[in-house]
């Protein structure tokens, strides 16, 4: 057993049991591949892939058991990786954010701006994604911290820390009705609402706030992106619920918004990274800068 054959089995578990993408990503060519896993596998005394006739098709029980540990091995390895760039040069790096469209929009430029006038030498990519994504880019080592609102609370293999609370509000052309008089949400449900897609900036919200009344909205269209939902409203397709902190009083300024906190329950958008990762020194002080923009800004 070495290090290439445990690299092996943590490519093919990557690729979906596809071994010749699994040599590509190794440089050498198929047969090379067969031939460790077939060595492997002899040492173990056990198969552990099912096969039709070359192909892998899947893990046997101790194969599965197998992949457990090289995730294990594989995340050890970065983390040593990580802990040696660390202690040489805490000032240059990579971070990889996995964040939704209105976070990279509407919360991270400040502290982002803020972390790389202090870390210059950190580069610091931003990977869009919905929040079921954005936990498995995190479990596959693509993203380093993530940043939503949904989610990721229910992952226990994760380190989560409360960021900020926001709440919604309802933007509208000017001359809508629920521009004038008190806002309830009997009112907002009369009325075709544009708003975002299951799963996305606080939507978990909105449906119970309406469900614990017995109402039900009369939904037209839904986003991921915010921007999506402002264009339509101005097209006059209905009424945009949208996160409060996505108005912009200058750019949005041919709509109407009202805000939704004493209707809606606060949203709290979280922080959440693996926790057997290793975070290089960079990485924590990013995390203490969103919690500084943070208690700065509160939506």
């Amino acid at each position: 057993m070495n290090l290439s054959q445990i690299e092996l089995l943590r490519l093919l578990q990557e690729t979906e049991l596809n071994l010749s993408k699994a040599a590509d990503k190794m440089h050498v060519v198929q047969s090379a591949v067969s031939r460790q896993l077939q060595l492997f596998e002899e040492e173990l005394g056990s198969p552990l892939f099912e096969r039709a006739g070359k192909k892998l098709i899947a893990l046997t029980p101790l194969g599965v058991q197998i992949m457990e540990q090289v995730t294990h091995i594989h995340t050890a390895k970065k983390n040593i990786q990580s802990i040696a760039a660390d202690y040489l040069d805490s000032n240059h790096g990579t971070i990889h954010i996995a964040t939704t469209h209105t976070q990279a929009k509407y919360f991270l430029p400040t502290p982002i701006r803020r972390f790389r006038e202090k870390y210059p030498g950190i580069k610091i990519y931003i990977l869009q994604a919905s929040p079921e994504q954005l936990i498995a880019q995190l479990h596959s080592h693509k993203a380093d911290i993530a940043i939503c609102t949904e989610k990721l609370d229910e992952d226990h293999a994760l380190v989560t820390k409360d960021c900020y609370h926001w709440h919604h509000a309802i933007v509208m052309q000017p001359d809508h009705p629920l521009c004038q008089g008190e806002l309830t949400l009997e009112r907002l449900a009369a009325f075709p609402v544009l708003t975002y897609s299951f799963g996305f900036t606080g939507r978990s919200n909105i449906e119970s706030a309406f469900k614990n009344i017995g109402l039900e909205l009369d939904i037209t269209l839904t986003a991921a992106d915010t921007d999506i939902i402002k264009t339509y409203v101005r097209l006059g397709m209905g009424v945009g619920l949208i996160a409060a902190m996505a108005y912009d009083p200058v750019a949005d300024s041919d709509l109407v918004a009202r805000e939704l906190g004493d209707l809606i329950h606060s949203s709290t958008t979280k922080i959440a990274y693996l926790k057997q990762n290793y975070l290089p020194l960079y990485s924590q002080h990013f995390i203490e800068e969103l919690l500084f923009a943070a208690q700065a800004t509160q939506y």
